[in-house]
């Protein structure tokens, strides 16, 4: 069965998914606007930026995170002259590095969708003399709700099963960054295989039915159909 510490794994996992997922589409969204409506010579080279967490190893994006973070890496000495510290081994280091891997994810299908409602609905509601954030909350974000709901899904499973990244930058602390991957690991290396089984099957559980309900959904919404 679940012991405290695996249950306060598992709560601190989901809290930073949430939380990530939060500022993901927060920040995700008008950069997946952009992409999608741009015609800038700088457009490959974003798309490629942004998508460079599918390709890049865990351990490489946390490792040249925890440098930047760190006291002497540009971040981390303007976050210590702000008096907010430095972030590696923190709970907001944690939420930086969970972001990052994990945009892409939510990025994607939110350019796809924006991409699919092309020009037409955008020109009638210009007729309409809507204006571009009315056009943008009033016919945009309705048409690329299957995105929305893609990117959310995808943007919190993936980061829920995040391992090598929140291990460079966040650590193995307990109550504080250990979440439920790292706690799995900790598990397997000390030979406690039954109490790996009760999380791993679960985390198993949690990413069948994830699956299970974006694929069905976007067998009923196909405006996202084209993830990446």
């Amino acid at each position: 069965m679940l012991s405290s510490a695996d249950i306060a794994t598992l709560w601190l996992t989901f809290k930073v998914a949430s939380l990530a997922t939060l500022i993901m589409l927060i920040v995700g969204t008008p950069l997946a606007w952009w992409l999608a409506r741009t015609t800038s010579r700088f457009k490959g080279i974003c798309n490629a930026l942004v998508a460079l967490p599918l390709v890049l190893p865990p351990t490489v994006l946390g490792f040249y995170l925890l440098v930047m973070l760190g006291p002497k890496g540009p971040i981390g000495r303007l976050t210590n002259d702000l008096g907010w510290g430095t972030l590696p081994f923190t709970f907001g280091g944690l939420i930086v590095a969970s972001v990052l891997y994990s945009l892409p994810f939510v990025v994607q299908p939110l350019q796809t969708s924006f991409a699919a409602i092309g020009r037409q609905p955008l020109e009638a509601a210009a007729t309409l003399r809507a204006g571009p954030l009315d056009t943008f909350f009033s016919v945009v974000i309705p048409l690329a709700k299957p995105g929305f709901m893609t990117a959310t899904i995808l943007g919190f499973a993936h980061t829920v099963g995040e391992f090598g990244v929140v291990l460079m930058v966040g650590g193995n602390i307990p109550d504080k960054t250990r979440v439920v991957s790292v706690q799995i690991y900790n598990h397997v290396e000390a030979l406690e295989y039954e109490q790996a089984h009760w999380l791993a099957g679960g985390l198993l559980l949690f990413s069948f039915t994830v699956l299970l309900v974006l694929y069905s959904a976007l067998k009923t919404h196909p405006v996202a159909h084209q993830l990446k």
